[in-house]
């Protein structure tokens, strides 16, 4: 399975825990890993599952939130 890196301005657990939870409710995805210090979301997913629907569902709640989200490069 494919992995795809985010960039994402998370700044607590708080944070960490809303992208497990978005990216998690998605069928396909089989693992979220994030990391707050380096403010990078590490996402497990099949091949069904494309990066750009996945920084779709992160940016809704980077907007709501007032936090940066981007695909890694």
């Amino acid at each position: 399975m494919p992995e795809t890196k985010f960039e994402v301005g998370m700044t607590c657990d708080g944070c960490a825990n809303a992208v497990k939870r978005i990216l998690g409710k998605i069928d396909g995805v089989s693992n979220v890993d994030t990391n707050v210090e380096a403010k990078t979301v590490v996402v497990t997913a099949d091949d069904s599952i494309s990066p750009e629907f996945m920084l779709e569902k992160l940016q809704k709640w980077g907007n709501a939130a007032g936090k940066s989200v981007a695909l890694a490069q």
